[in-house]
């Protein structure tokens, strides 16, 4: 059901020859294993679900393919998507930032809109954490191919905090859902407004992390791999 998005992300991640892939990558893999829990009835409403899925996913094609003008939030991401002093994780966290904290309120705001019902959507919403948490060993584990330090970090915990930080993020995007539904446009655009300028500042924290976590990740990228096509690739999984 989700054949041609899945099809459309991997054909972004391996186009790519920068950082901008690897997010890509992570998505197509996240949104076919959607796909599958939504024909194993795993939703409480499986086309809801997919219909939410291709929304949110168009929310990064279309600034990606130039149908649209990029939002500040992702321009933030792709402007350093060529700096190889970035970990992976760096342009990993880039991507999600902006989809989750930028994208995601916008999406569930613009199909409640439709459906006349945002409460609704809490179930669904909810369950996707699930097929994330499914998916976080599987891409963790390809990472480290491309990531040496990816594995000894992940046997330590790094794997459930990376897991706890995209909860509460998209936790956070709900709560944003709820302030964007019952505004006007103009009120609402304003409010979108600010939430881009905020993401383009977590943003900045994630690329220009404060000392000592500069120090830190300028170890961790000797221990990676230098060839950013052949990272998105081991990120695609099966999907190559």
């Amino acid at each position: 059901m989700l054949a041609d998005t899945i099809e459309q992300l991997r054909a972004v991640a391996l186009a790519a020859d920068d950082g901008s892939g690897h997010f890509p990558a992570m998505y197509a893999r996240v949104t076919q294993r959607i796909d599958r829990d939504a024909a194993a009835g795993k939703f409480a409403d499986g086309e809801g679900t997919i219909r939410f899925a291709r929304a949110f996913a168009e929310w990064y094609l279309r600034p990606r393919g130039g149908v649209e003008p990029i939002p500040d939030a992702w321009r933030a991401a792709w402007d350093v998507a060529g700096d190889r002093r970035l970990l992976i994780v760096q342009h990993l966290l880039l991507g999600i930032n902006a989809h989750v904290n930028h994208d995601l309120p916008q999406v569930v705001v613009e199909l409640a809109d439709e459906r006349g019902d945002l409460a609704g959507m809490r179930a669904d919403f909810d369950q996707v954490n699930a097929v994330l948490a499914a998916t976080l060993p599987d891409v963790i584990r390809d990472l480290g191919r491309a990531s040496r330090w990816v594995n000894v970090v992940a046997a330590r915990g790094g794997g459930r905090v990376f897991h706890f930080s995209l909860e509460r993020a998209r936790a956070q995007a709900w709560l944003a859902a709820e302030r964007l539904h019952p505004l006007d446009g103009a009120a609402r655009a304003h409010e979108a407004g600010e939430i881009d300028r905020l993401v383009c500042v977590l943003a900045y924290l994630v690329a220009h992390p404060a000392r000592p976590v500069r120090w830190l990740t300028r170890v961790g990228r000797v221990l990676e791999s230098d060839d950013p096509r052949a990272v998105t690739r081991m990120l695609l999984g099966d999907l190559v």
